[in-house]
């Protein structure tokens, strides 16, 4: 695949044009030919009542009439082909557009969410795709329109000069009428993509959450929040739909008066004996069939314009950074993480806590010494951002708790990349206290672990990061969704199953702080003190006040 381009919209619509440039080709021709036979059919019907009705030649007649029977069947199967060539090139340039979307997520990997929301990518994924690959027709469909024009300028330049210039006069002024319709509807159409993509994501938030929120009783807040944004979302569209509708009803109106200025003009001649009859039914039919590609060139526009709106999400998308693995190897053993922003340091071996009034900073720290986006941390002395981003992954995990779990069997899910043990399996999920998930290591999770609870979703999390073994674990409150036994429970179990390996824990649990061997305090994601959970406790108001609030 030739490299994207994703430098802007425009760009990237260029590109998509010429990866698929055959089917563009193909759709070109199959429309053009479509076009040419239908504007060859009026001059087949002016043929036969000028050579065969008027003098009153039956033979003749017939002979054209069957032509013209002819000529409407091939119209037919090219009116066919021209439809299956299009349908077959946006299927093709949504395809492309999808995979691209598909496989720059899944380079992203874990920093997907944490730097644009699932909403958009949803919008992207399912609209934006199918959006894109409708702008293709202006290098099939808008290309033959063109070609059309121009052929029936051509004919009509053989029956009168006049007729002729009105068409070629015609039809760039019905564009130019209709396009600052369409630079409007641009403009509209970028404020509602926006919306859109916002309130998709709230839409999945309240999704994902709902049992949750049902518990909280916070269901109708977000029911309510959510009514408001696609109120919002609504009245855009609104504002969207207002030039969209005048491009509509001018893409069917004014080639209707454009028809009766040029049928006008014919009849005026025709009664000065300036046409013969056969002649002036040309000049009806060549005027009757430009109202299609007119019509079409209108609605190009219209697809093109939201193309590009579309194009401009997906580009923002797709320049989203990607971690570049390259780097220089590894520490060549277990060593020691710090991150200078706030002073952490994960020791080799240790069991470690992070303690802070805000859960985000913890997290932000972690996801430094993880190296999920840019990080001044350093890894045995050396920055991190310059180490081989494969080895890190390799070494050091970032259990997220609200990672997704993907469709498989309770064996699949736990195992993930690794190949499934089903010792190592019932341990890790012994460890986890996952034991009421179930025994059957062949029961079925749904996507995102619908048909557990969020408990149950938690230490199947757990469990996976357990199993993969990592030389550093980092996790942030690996326990909030459970209760106190459990969390007890998973503490004593945890630090027994981690010894000898680094684990650092983002949590303010008394048990699971208790058992960690150093405790960093955090105050505005700086750590202010470090110690065993004891210690601080005796010497630490603010600490104290923190856990046993």
């Amino acid at each position: 695949m030739s490299v994207v381009d994703a430098r802007g919209p425009v760009r990237y619509l260029w590109w998509l044009a010429r990866r698929v440039k055959g089917r563009v080709a193909l759709g070109a021709m199959f429309g053009s030919l479509w076009f040419a036979s239908m504007a060859l059919t009026p001059y087949l019907i002016s043929q036969a009542i000028d050579r065969g009705l008027v003098p009153h030649r039956p033979a003749v007649l017939f002979a054209w009439a069957g032509v013209v029977l002819a000529v409407g069947a091939g119209s037919a199967w090219l009116g066919i082909m021209r439809h299956r060539s299009m349908t077959k090139l946006r299927i093709a340039a949504a395809l492309i557009t999808a995979d691209l979307v598909m496989t720059h997520a899944t380079r992203l990997g874990a920093a997907l969410p944490r730097r644009v929301t699932a909403g958009e990518v949803v919008t992207i994924g399912i609209s934006d795709v199918w959006t894109i690959s409708r702008s293709m027709n202006a290098g099939g469909v808008g290309v033959a329109s063109v070609v059309a024009c121009t052929i029936i300028a051509i004919t009509l330049a053989g029956i009168s000069g006049l007729l002729a210039a009105v068409i070629m006069i015609g039809v760039p002024a019905l564009v130019l009428i209709v396009g600052p319709l369409l630079r409007r509807t641009q403009r509209a159409g970028s404020r509602y993509r926006e919306r859109q993509g916002t309130v998709n994501g709230r839409l999945l938030d309240v999704i994902g959450g709902l049992r949750i929120l049902n518990g909280l009783g916070g269901k109708e807040v977000h029911l309510d929040r959510y009514r408001r944004e696609s109120t919002a979302l609504r009245d855009q569209g609104y504002r969207v739909g207002g030039p969209s509708s005048w491009i509509g009803a001018l893409g069917e109106g004014l080639p209707a008066v454009f028809i009766g200025v040029v049928i006008w003009l014919a009849a005026r001649m025709a009664v000065d004996g300036q046409l013969t009859p056969g002649e002036l039914v040309a000049v009806y039919g060549y005027t009757a069939m430009v109202v299609i590609p007119v019509n079409v060139l209108i609605f190009v526009g219209f697809d093109v314009t939201h193309g590009v709106v579309a194009a401009r999400r997906l580009t923002e998308f797709l320049r989203l950074p990607v971690d570049d693995p390259a780097g220089e190897p590894a520490p060549p053993g277990p060593s020691v993480l710090h991150d200078p922003v706030s002073g952490v340091c994960a020791e080799p071996g240790r069991f470690t806590a992070l303690a802070g009034s805000r859960p985000a900073d913890a997290a932000e720290v972690l996801d430094r010494l993880g190296a999920y986006g840019p990080t001044t941390a350093t890894w045995a002395g050396r920055p991190l951002d310059g180490i081989d981003t494969t080895e890190i992954r390799d070494r050091v995990l970032v259990s997220d708790h609200e990672a997704d779990l993907f469709a498989g069997t309770l064996r699949e899910i736990v195992a993930g990349r690794l190949d499934p043990d089903d010792d190592r399996i019932r341990r890790a999920l012994a460890t986890a206290v996952a034991h009421d998930v179930g025994d059957d290591l062949d029961r079925p999770v749904t996507w995102g672990g619908r048909n557990l609870s969020g408990g149950q979703r938690q230490r199947v999390r757990l469990a996976r990061a357990v199993y993969a073994d990592p030389e550093m674990l980092l996790a942030p409150e690996p326990t909030s969704a459970v209760d106190a036994h459990t969390e007890a429970a998973i503490a004593d179990r945890l630090s027994t199953a981690r010894a000898g390996r680094g684990t650092v824990l983002a949590t303010t649990s008394p048990v699971l702080l208790d058992r960690a061997d150093t405790v960093h305090w955090l105050v505005d994601g700086r750590v202010a003190a470090s110690g065993t959970h004891r210690e601080l406790l005796a010497t630490e108001a603010g600490y104290r006040a923190l856990v046993t609030r």
